[in-house]
């Protein structure tokens, strides 16, 4: 059993944030060899940095820094999700892994603005 101690990882949505990063490694791990140092690079990284980004937000003490990880996190999911578009295009992923990614990208983004929105209401009191 996990010992949640930090606030992230007492977020409802962590434990999604996590299975998603594994499920980009586990499907670009199929691309082709020459995607390696491009797409697949590529979209790890950003699969990461919304994860990454969450847990450094909420280590910042003030709510307007918060608020601002949690709008990057929200844009490398986007960047994420554009990146699964053009595998799509490129037939690097079949049709069910990309509604898969995509529900997962849609799930996640309503959480990572429902807490965005919540930072920010904080603020504006």
């Amino acid at each position: 059993m996990e010992n949640k101690v930090f606030s992230f990882e007492k977020l409802k949505f962590w434990d999604e944030l996590r299975l998603f990063v594994k499920l980009i490694y586990k499907i670009t791990k199929k691309f082709p060899e020459d995607e390696k140092f491009g797409l697949v690079s590529q979209m790890r990284r950003a699969a990461i940095s919304v994860s990454s980004n969450i847990a450094e937000g909420t280590s910042r003490s003030s709510l307007k820094d918060q608020s601002w990880f949690s709008q990057i996190s929200y844009s490398s999911l986007m960047e994420v999700l554009s990146q699964t578009i053009v595998s799509k295009d490129l037939n690097y992923i079949n049709d069910k892994e990309y509604d898969n990614i995509r529900s997962i990208t849609e799930n996640l983004s309503r959480q990572i603005n429902a807490l965005r929105n919540s930072q920010l209401s904080r603020i504006n009191k």
